[in-house]
């Protein structure tokens, strides 16, 4: 295990590039099953969770094989084997390998997924579409098990917005008898990117990005090649970075961007004060001296602030003069790294789903740990702007969804390390 070292208060300047989107690659993968030839994916993200997904697919006969930056798929001598325990659970989006698995074999074993834990997140909504599409659906000892006759196209209404649920449930349904429609759907990019290359398969889905999804079930899916949308999460991470980071005069280009899926973030800079420009594939943040102004945001669906943004905009919000109100309507337990921002002296008060920021503070080096990924990418961001180092643990978590962190953050000049953990270290980690 490692450690990663950041110096902070090293002003940053550059062009950082986007990698493809983590949010659409750990469902466009498992889409590939539903196809009967190969699949190319083309500009994935070297993380985490792409190679466990991959290895996934290798367990259940898949060929995987690695082209520079394409990925090519072939699911034809796949077998809908179960897959009850081991990688499953290593991440949260092993969810997508039900509908997949349901869609091609009529029937999967699924262990419980795993990820970072944010909260409650049931899969109650899954499973009430993959029921009305004629599977049973059963939980026994710690597994899902589906099964099914045959799948049926129907009207689901889900209860709740869920990307998870809307995406595998057009995963079920493409290859399902009849037409399927998907009410009160969420509409985030990463849909829409899926259904893209579902539809490149030969799918037939209409309204991906609307509240309202229909599919026409086809009798099969073919190969094909795609490439994944940028991702708007990384984007957004590297803005705020570039916003906490950047010296009067200067600029911070973050490069390979859809400015159109950032909009709410984009809007909640500008009020604070920070100086953002787009054009068709960038954002460009310009060091100013004004002094940044405290905002309140409130997580929600897209075209919403992104929940996956909350935590490194808390960080921007400590340099911000006066008092912000962050507010997670969507996952109301994702705080944990206030706890480790406010041991750098930040001063936030958590009240059930809401942490208030008092700001501007100096945050001050130390030994913090990452919770979760957000988390992580949150103390990343405290860790270059406070004063001394700043030494991060649970790496792992930032691993699964940022790729060539180091080298991305040193091309803007930054002074960031990883080490190995001491004996010592690990030992602590351990009884911690």
């Amino acid at each position: 295990m490692e450690k990663l070292v950041l110096e902070g208060g090293i002003p940053l300047k550059g062009t950082i590039r986007v990698s493809g989107a983590k949010n659409s690659a750990v469902a466009l993968i498992p889409a590939t099953i539903l196809a009967s030839s190969p699949v190319v994916l083309e500009g994935l993200p070297r993380i985490s969770d792409v190679q466990t997904l991959c290895d996934l697919l290798e367990e259940i006969g898949g060929t995987v094989n690695y082209d520079n930056e394409k990925i090519i798929i072939d699911p034809s001598k796949m077998i809908g084997m179960p897959l009850p325990n081991g990688k499953v659970k290593k991440l949260r989006a092993s969810y997508y390998l039900m509908g997949a698995m349901l869609g091609r074999f009529k029937q999967a074993v699924i262990g419980l997924p795993g990820g970072c834990y944010l909260g409650p997140r049931p899969i109650d909504q899954h499973i009430k579409g993959f029921e009305a599409l004629g599977a049973k659906v059963t939980n026994e000892q710690g597994a899902i098990y589906l099964r099914a006759d045959e799948l049926k196209g129907a009207r689901i209404y889900l209860d709740v917005v869920s990307v998870g649920a809307t995406i595998n449930i057009m995963l079920a349904a493409v290859l399902a008898k009849g037409r399927t429609v998907i009410e009160n759907a969420a509409k985030e990019p990463e849909i829409v990117d899926v259904a893209t290359l579902l539809t490149s398969m030969g799918a037939k889905i209409k309204g991906a990005g609307t509240d309202v999804i229909r599919i026409d079930g086809v009798e099969q899916l073919n190969g094909c090649s795609h490439t994944i949308i940028p991702d708007r999460i990384e984007a957004g991470t590297y803005a705020i970075l570039a916003a906490s980071t950047v010296e009067e005069g200067k600029q911070v280009i973050v490069d390979n961007v859809i400015p159109h899926h950032l909009e709410s973030l984009i809007a909640k800079m500008r009020e604070m004060g920070v100086q953002v420009e787009t054009n068709d594939e960038q954002l460009i943040v310009t060091g100013t001296n004004r002094e940044l102004k405290a905002v309140d945001i409130k997580t929600l669906v897209y075209p919403g602030f992104a929940t996956d943004l909350q935590q490194p905009f808390t960080v921007l919000l400590t340099k911000a003069n006066g008092t912000s109100v962050v507010t997670d309507t969507i996952y109301g337990a994702r705080f944990k790294h206030i706890d480790e921002l406010n041991r750098m002296n930040g001063i936030i008060k958590v009240e059930g789903s809401t942490a208030i920021v008092t700001g501007p503070t100096k945050l001050q080096g130390g030994r913090v740990k990452a919770s979760d990924l957000r988390a992580g990418a949150a103390l990343v961001i405290a860790g270059l702007i406070a004063e001394g180092k700043t030494e991060l643990t649970g790496l792992e978590h930032v691993d699964r969804g940022y790729e060539g962190l180091v080298d991305k953050l040193t091309g803007l000049g930054a002074n960031v390390w990883r080490v190995p953990l001491t004996e010592k270290e690990l030992e602590q980690l351990k009884n911690a």
